[in-house]
């Protein structure tokens, strides 16, 4: 049974789905903050988990995840009853971090030709593995049509800005640098910028890509795919909601 876990105003016009890395649960510091300041842009975020992660809470064995691609269809199941609770008019994007974001990437375009997501979300996508830049993991990302944003640190051990700006990829990807960042986007010491300032810019950057796509697309339900030429929603600033949790048997609790 899966369980989510859900931060910011339920009907937000825009609400983004978020998976966690390979090593950090969906409680990780970075997805708490990142949730947060998403929420706080008016952008509802829902956090769940796959199996081999939600097992160590229950003192399962601690496994490495599965492969990438023998994630998708646990992303696809969490999609689909996220889609059940969907506010009216409320559009979807999916993504995660790292790992997450990388397996939302696996199954966008498949959702997005299906009108069940308006896009996808990145943050810190591992276009290879840490030394081994020849290890690309980008080939799907060469033709992808879903717009996506990819979120990532200037010199991230997993793609650095050097590295990604040589690689062709699809133009219907932006990708935001944030400055001097790490893999979590945080930077060194006395380069002129701060880990909370990185952050806010990534919450920003994310707003801002959602605002575009509720520009483009119809306001019919999330992912219709129909064009329009402006949108009379906008994202709005709003307090954040306390974190609920919730599962497929429950009501989200409060």
């Amino acid at each position: 049974m899966t369980e989510f876990l859900d931060t910011g105003v339920p009907d937000s016009p825009v609400r983004l789905v978020l998976a966690h890395g390979a090593g950090g649960a969906m409680t990780s510091s970075f997805l708490e903050t990142i949730a947060a300041l998403l929420a706080n842009r008016g952008i509802a975020v829902t956090r769940f988990e796959f199996a081999y992660m939600a097992a160590r809470r229950t003192g399962g064995k601690r496994r490495p995840p599965p492969r990438a691609e023998l994630l998708v269809p646990e992303y696809r199941s969490a999609v689909e009853e996220v889609r059940q609770r969907l506010a009216k008019g409320q559009e979807l994007l999916i993504g995660g971090k790292s790992m997450g974001g990388r397996v939302a990437s696996l199954l966008a375009d498949e959702l997005f030709t299906e009108g069940r997501i308006s896009g996808l979300v990145c943050l810190g996508y591992p276009f290879h593995p840490p030394g081994k830049p020849d290890h690309l993991r980008t080939e799907h990302l060469i033709d992808l049509k879903t717009p996506a944003l990819i979120v990532q640190g200037e010199r991230d051990p997993f793609g650095s800005r050097a590295e990604v700006e040589q690689m062709a990829l699809s133009p219907s990807i932006r990708v935001h640098w944030a400055g001097d960042g790490d893999h979590d986007l945080g930077p060194r010491g006395g380069k002129g910028f701060t880990r909370r300032g990185n952050l806010e810019a990534a919450a920003d950057a994310v707003a801002n890509f959602a605002k575009s796509l509720d520009q483009a697309t119809a306001g019919t339900g999330s992912g219709s795919g129909k064009r329009r030429g402006s949108s009379q929603t906008a994202i709005r600033m709003a307090p954040a909601a306390p974190a609920r949790t919730w599962n497929r048997r429950s009501k989200p609790q409060p």
